[in-house]
């Protein structure tokens, strides 16, 4: 295929008549699909459905004979942490487990630098001038959501395919005021991306203007593999401690996608001040956390190959509809220069960049009963500049619904990058 601005007046105008007829005809098929959160299938929380029976009655003592009934632990099972240590790059004792959610992990962690400072910290956040986040961009909503609910500003800085574009980030980091910055570090959320050793050695021993500068290193995605490559990155953990700045990563995970996504567990990972910082902080909000579900995700998972073993389970879920909407977007999009999409080896997500507007691909999609994340929404803020990003997630409906999804999410692709290289006015309303 060509690209479309190579084309021939009477070849646009045929690819137009084609491509707005298909359109048409999916429309008509009044579906109702919604591709817009990367939320676990009902198949794949079937894969733990195990754990609703365990720990099992009369099965609530720790290794250590600890009644997991009662209060107290704040810092998590032991044997719960020694089980996910492997995954966090750090040992039990560096380690805290939680309650169901790693991003009220992240949420407090902010608040509590807010109010109260971290270790290295001359004041709390909350008293400099106007504390600043890098943001790499396209990201996680969630993460973006955080800072603007506590008024932190938001710096975006571009992707290069092997993380964030460290040239950017180490010049703004130079700014007492840039107090950290959100890294998802494999498979990023939406792109797929893979930070490179050399990213994260600079991130690890970059200048940084506050001495209390911290990485919030969300690692959510780290067993969550594709492909039979289960792909390695450097420990943060050990790269800060080698460049003398042990206390600079915060590192977070959590099992929400692994097992149940309502009752998973939250991870931190963090030096060793930071953990005292942490559970300092956390104590004083908590007596203990849900041990009977810690307690539960050992006896399921057991071991690192039973971990492994489980997220092969995943693969063999997930695979198949990312395949599908890949094949979909080549299918229809390649060659006609109209948009750009990631190929992950990991993750939850696709991201598109689309030529026509991510807002017009959104308004068409609606309009052909898809539901899609909101144009924006992968942008600080929810402001994309360039109107480009699209975030695909193909996890939560089933494969046959995947596959009709993509069919109709690259037909809206193609219309719109028409409707911008080709505009004839009239030619393509959609009323």
């Amino acid at each position: 295929m060509n690209a479309i601005a190579d084309l021939s007046a009477a070849e646009r105008e045929a690819l137009r008549d084609r491509v707005r007829a298909d359109y048409d005809a999916f429309r008509a098929r009044g579906l109702k699909l919604d591709m817009t959160r990367g939320k676990p299938s009902p198949e794949q929380l079937d894969l733990a459905n195990g754990m609703l029976a365990l720990p099992g009655n009369g099965d609530y003592l720790t290794q250590s004979g600890e009644d997991a009934r009662n209060y107290g632990g704040l810092q998590g099972l032991p044997e719960t942490r020694a089980l996910f240590s492997h995954v966090l790059g750090a040992p039990q004792d560096r380690i805290v487990v939680g309650d169901n959610s790693s991003l009220a992990l992240m949420h407090d962690c902010l608040v509590f630098a807010l109010l109260k400072g971290v270790p290295g910290s001359a004041q709390p956040w909350s008293k400099e001038p106007s504390p600043a986040f890098i943001c790499p961009t396209p990201g996680y909503d969630r993460h973006f959501a955080i800072c603007e609910e506590f008024g932190v500003r938001m710096l975006p800085v571009p992707l290069t395919g092997h993380g964030p574009d460290m040239d950017a980030v180490e010049a703004l980091a130079l700014d007492p005021a840039v107090k950290g910055m959100w890294c998802v570090p494999k498979y990023s959320n939406p792109t797929g991306e893979i930070y490179s050793d050399a990213t994260i050695r600079r991130l690890a021993s970059m200048r940084a203007g506050a001495a209390d500068f911290r990485l919030f290193w969300d690692d959510a995605y780290s067993v969550h593999h594709l492909t039979e490559r289960r792909h390695q990155i450097l420990n943060i953990l050990d790269e800060c401690a080698l460049a003398g700045c042990p206390d600079r990563p915060f590192v977070f995970a959590s099992t929400s996608k692994v097992t149940l996504a309502g009752a998973g567990l939250a991870l931190f990972a963090a030096s060793q001040a930071n953990v005292a910082w942490f559970l300092a902080r956390i104590g004083k909000r908590t007596i203990g956390p849900d041990k009977l579900n810690q307690l539960r995700h050992v006896r399921f998972l057991r071991d690192e190959e039973g971990l492994r073993r489980h997220m092969d389970a995943h693969r063999a879920l997930l695979a198949p509809k990312f395949a599908a909407v890949l094949e979909a977007l080549e299918r229809h999009l390649a060659g006609f220069g109209v948009a750009r999409w990631s190929a992950p080896e990991g993750g939850y997500f696709i991201a598109v960049e689309a030529l026509g507007g991510a807002k017009r691909v959104v308004e068409l999609a609606k309009q052909a009963g898809l539901a899609l994340t909101p144009a924006g929404a992968t942008w600080p803020y929810g402001q994309d500049p360039h109107d480009s990003s699209l975030r695909l997630a193909p996890t939560f409906p089933t494969l046959d619904d995947v596959r009709i999804a993509s069919e109709g999410i690259a037909l809206c692709i193609l219309l719109a990058g028409i409707e911008a290289l080709c505009p004839v006015e009239g030619a393509l309303g959609t009323q």
